[in-house]
């Protein structure tokens, strides 16, 4: 029997998670059964979406919530192969076992990095691409804004809005990443909000107004953009990271929602399946063509994993942020 590792919650975070309230927990990986395959971690995705679910979803000392790619090491599976890849939600756990549920395989272009489906060809892509193709309903030619634009969904989504000849705002945090957006990824406009207040920013940004505001902010970022938004936007909401950690969302102007018609509609990734096959081919060749342009930050050794989530939260990424486990 062979050994693995887990990363553990082991307590509850106060605030921005620190590196306390993790674990990495070494234990036995069972050899699969008939019908079984062992699997071993390839890549290991951090998100922040992983922060509210440490304040109560996520079990204390057992092995924390999210997925990756792994690959097939053993099978006595009918349909899985040794070497096969495979994308899952199994947890961040180094070698596990799994009767094939919550596998799905994958058959990567072997022209692309494997790592980019982790991120434009992968959940935060997809995010991405139906948060503002279909929750956004954008149309060519519209007024954009984008939070957080540098990081893994806000990137993509920004990038495919210039795709359909829109013109795009975005804000992020940090020059370099405002540089990035500006020189590489040929945004319109773009906020660093920590330099410029966001309000009086955006409004000198959007002449024209916002018809869809791609949301992953909440707080004064949603606040300032309300008061922007043109008749019958659309805000589609991925996330509101500025809450995460205990801070206060800070809205005062929804009632600008009524008079414009402002349709304000949450979603999640898992609501599109239907849309992943059109995805996958117009991601694939906006990547190839070189309209959609990425940033990575892979930290090495599975042991980093909750670094690279505390990292997300203090802005240390450009672009996704990938624990990279084994080659």
């Amino acid at each position: 029997m062979s050994e693995s590792r887990e990363i553990h919650l082991v307590r509850r975070p106060s605030g921005i998670p620190v590196e306390e309230d993790f674990a990495v927990v070494t234990g036995p990986s069972p050899e699969p059964a008939e019908g079984e395959v062992q699997l071993q971690a390839v890549f290991v995705s951090v998100d922040p979406y992983m922060r509210p679910r440490l304040d109560a979803d996520q079990p204390l000392n057992a092995p924390m919530l999210g997925g990756g790619i792994a690959r097939v090491i053993k099978s006595r599976h009918a349909s899985l192969r040794e070497g096969q890849l495979v994308r899952h939600a199994l947890g961040m756990r180094e070698r596990f076992v799994s009767n094939g549920a919550g596998l799905t395989a994958l058959n990567p272009d072997p022209s692309l990095p494997l790592s980019v489906y982790m991120h434009a060809l992968g959940m935060t892509g997809l995010t991405a691409y139906a948060g503002l193709l279909e929750v956004g309903a954008l149309k060519n030619g519209e007024q954009v804004f984008v939070s957080t634009a540098a990081g893994a969904v806000g990137s993509v989504a920004a990038q495919i809005a210039k795709i359909k000849d829109c013109y795009v705002v975005g804000s992020t945090g940090s020059e370099d990443k405002a540089e990035w957006l500006r020189t590489t990824a040929g945004l319109d406009a773009v906020i660093n909000y920590k330099a410029t207040p966001i309000a009086a920013a955006l409004q000198a940004a959007t002449p024209k107004g916002i018809d869809v505001y791609y949301e992953n902010v909440g707080g004064d970022h949603l606040d300032a953009a309300l008061t922007r938004m043109n008749l019958r936007g659309r805000i589609p909401v991925c996330g509101m990271i500025s809450t995460y950690n205990g801070g206060h969302d800070g809205v005062r102007n929804l009632f600008n929602v009524i008079y414009p018609r402002i349709r304000i509609e949450g979603f999640l990734v898992g609501d599109f399946g239907h849309l992943n096959e059109r995805f996958i081919e117009d991601m694939t060749a906006w990547i190839k063509s070189g309209r959609i342009k990425y940033q990575e930050t892979i930290l090495d050794g599975f042991a980093r994993a909750p670094e690279g989530l505390i990292g997300l939260f203090r802005g240390y990424n450009s672009g996704k942020m990938l624990i990279r486990v084994a080659d």
